[in-house]
């Protein structure tokens, strides 16, 4: 019989072009027991995103009222822009055995194990080298000089933070890295602290049926 388990927090943070987002996907595409955390940002919306799948677009304004209101469990601002969790329905889920994914960088996952510890675990994701690095982001084509240099240079800042988290995978291979996280989240869910019912279903296991009935004639 399944038991009764505590959900937990699952993030996943890396410098950009790591592939912290591919994996993501993947674990949302095969693993039906995760709800992605969608943060609100202050960033416009792109084309071909969807409000409240993508993000929960708002105004600074907005977003500064939200946050002095105590609505976010975290946030952080990133290259101009602000991103947060909300708090809404977080605590809910994970009373309830829900799982949630945060794809967020290391400040947000600084104030996520503030705020909910256990709760959460945390894996890092490192390319295999800084030049590998750099050639993904020039490979995306999208960025111009000034902004690629920005990006290694927060790229090396958020490395430095790497012995925060609960793990570290090097991305060497994709389908290895997102199989090691698989592993984790697996093992993570089995964790007795986690698992609420445990402790009757043990308590069942030991009982003595005499000492309920008595001895038979």
């Amino acid at each position: 019989m399944p038991l009764r388990r505590r959900g937990l927090l699952f993030i996943l943070s890396s410098p950009s072009g790591t592939g912290k987002t591919t994996v993501a996907r993947k674990l949302m595409d095969s693993d039906g027991g995760l709800d992605l955390s969608v943060s609100v940002t202050t960033r416009p919306m792109r084309p071909g995103e969807v409000e409240g799948r993508d993000y929960f677009f708002t105004d600074r304004a907005n977003f500064a009222a939200m946050e002095q209101a105590g609505a976010f469990l975290e946030w952080a601002e990133v290259f101009g822009n602000c991103y947060a969790t909300p708090h809404a329905h977080i605590a809910e889920g994970l009373a309830a055995g829900r799982d949630f994914l945060f794809d967020i960088d290391w400040q947000g996952a600084q104030q996520l194990r503030a705020r909910m510890g256990p709760d959460v675990v945390s894996v890092f994701l490192l390319p295999p080298a800084i030049a590998t690095l750099e050639t993904r982001l020039r490979g995306r084509g999208t960025d111009s000089e000034q902004v690629i240099a920005g990006r290694m240079a927060r790229a090396r800042a958020e490395i430095s933070h790497w012995d925060a988290y609960d793990y570290v995978v090097v991305n060497d291979d994709i389908d290895r890295c997102f199989g090691t996280v698989c592993t984790i989240l697996a093992a993570e869910r089995l964790r007795r602290t986690r698992q609420t019912g445990l402790a009757s279903f043990a308590a069942e296991l030991m009982r003595d049926p005499l000492a309920v009935t008595g001895p038979s004639d």
